[in-house]
């Protein structure tokens, strides 16, 4: 199991129907580019505590 360490964190809005925007320098910085697909999970402390986790979809090669 990989352990990441935080590189920095911001805050973010909460929009219409629940949308969340990832600020800009953050996709840039991830290398999100737009249309690709991203997976999000909750977990769940014991104390119920809950949180987010994002990642990218492992996108497959286009072939000609």
């Amino acid at each position: 199991m990989a352990i990441y360490r935080t590189l920095y964190y911001t805050d973010i809005t909460v929009g219409v129907g629940g949308r969340v925007t990832i600020p800009q320098d953050m996709r840039e910085d991830l290398g999100i580019k737009e249309g690709e697909s991203l997976t999000v999970r909750m977990e769940e402390n014991p104390t119920g505590g809950r949180q987010m986790v994002v990642w990218r979809t492992k996108q497959e090669d286009e072939e000609d």
